[in-house]
């Protein structure tokens, strides 16, 4: 009975007590003078695993359609892939690549190389959702993405004192051929041609006629391995200050090469990081196109090897790691970079672990913070001549 007694009173004293799983009813909101404050305190955070998926949970404004909210940095998908020689598909990458960028927030966006977040800066960065372009009709679907590109960049940045007068794009392709739409915005905003940086497998400079066909038409010119050809015969690019990088790929012969020299590309094949290293590779890049030329940076996850990164749509053996691609991409800062693609990634080819995506999502992070290192280093700049410039009219 005694025993009976006790137990009895261990379970109601248990019970009573405060425990780790008790759900007591919430005390609301304490007030304050600013309720929305503390709600953006409490709820607006998301885990890597939550959330609607933007690029690393940045804001989601659909700038082709909303010009009321600027920004300095616009990340923008253009889901096209009807411009392929292979394998389809890329139209899905923009949607692949932010989903692999779900582990990049901005309460972990510190970036130790670089010793900034890009997230975190003063820059206002946004995922820009995506250009709607038509798979029906390849010739709208340029014209399309030209008129996208031409509205985004033509918009004031953010950022009042940046020393940049134009916002800058980083887009999610999609097929390689989105580069030439790209381009020929570019050569509006400057006035005349860029250079390009080309990672890629690929040349990309291809005359179309090197697609045999008995069937041509002008429409079919257009494809992911001639969009540079026809970039550069219209004067989008600098002759002899643009380059590629990775080059593996099968020729039709050594007049392939002939036609990427008049177009005046630098080949760097990618066993030649074997002899060179990543240090020689970046110091060539940086001889040809130099620190102030305007430049295009141009990547094709299928410069990768596709043992690290099969989903891409013309894999190639024998590519770069990721570790090799991103600390190139890391000694490239100092290049003014006005525009950037990601492009090629085909996430139905992809292994179970998002591994090519993954790669893309990390491409597209190096971008940013280079980017937004090189941007305040200039205004930090422009600041500091400006402070001498008061200084010596005070005497």
């Amino acid at each position: 009975m005694f025993r009976s007694l006790l137990l009895i009173l261990v379970i109601s004293s248990i019970s009573t007590a405060s425990s780790f799983y008790d759900n007591p009813e919430q005390d609301p909101l304490p007030p304050g003078p600013d309720p929305a404050e503390e709600l953006h305190r409490k709820w607006d955070f998301e885990w890597g695993f939550s959330g609607i998926s933007t690029f690393a949970h940045l804001k989601h404004v659909k700038c082709l359609s909303d010009k009321d909210t600027p920004f300095d940095i616009g990340i923008i998908g253009a889901p096209f892939d009807t411009a392929v020689s292979y394998r389809p598909g890329a139209r899905f990458g923009p949607r692949a690549i932010r989903a692999a960028s779900a582990r990049q927030t901005s309460f972990r966006g510190f970036n130790p190389r670089r010793g900034l977040n890009p997230f975190a800066a003063q820059y206002t960065i946004l995922d820009c959702g995506d250009i709607p372009i038509t798979p029906f009709d390849n010739a709208l679907a340029v014209q399309q993405m030209s008129e996208a590109f031409l509205e985004l960049g033509s918009r004031p940045p953010a950022l009042i004192h940046s020393t940049n007068s134009k916002p800058k794009l980083l887009t999610l392709g999609g097929d390689h051929s989105i580069a030439l739409p790209a381009l020929r915005a570019l050569n509006r905003f400057y006035g005349g041609p860029v250079a390009v940086l080309h990672f890629d497998a690929h040349l990309d400079t291809w005359h179309p006629a090197k697609y045999p066909s008995a069937w041509p038409s002008a429409q079919s010119d257009f494809t992911h391995g001639s969009m540079f050809w026809i970039a550069s015969n219209e004067g989008l690019i600098l002759n002899g200050s643009s380059a590629h990088a990775g080059l593996r790929s099968r020729l039709t012969g050594w007049d392939d090469y002939e036609d990427d020299e008049r177009q005046g590309f630098l080949r760097i094949s990618a066993d030649m990081i074997d002899e060179m290293g990543t240090a020689g590779i970046i110091n060539a890049i940086l001889q040809r196109i130099g620190t102030e030329i305007p430049t295009y940076l141009s990547l094709d996850i299928d410069v990768l090897d596709p043992g690290l990164c099969p989903g891409t749509g013309t894999p190639e053996a024998g590519g770069w790691t990721s570790r090799e691609v991103i600390r190139i991409l890391r000694g490239l800062e100092s290049l003014n970079v006005v525009g950037a693609d990601i492009v090629e990634v085909a996430p139905a080819y992809d292994g179970r672990g998002e591994q090519t995506a993954l790669v893309a999502a990390q491409v597209g992070y190096e971008i940013l913070t280079s980017w937004v290192g090189r941007g305040m280093a200039e205004m930090e700049k422009a600041d500091s001549e400006g402070k001498s410039e008061n200084g010596r009219d005070e005497l």
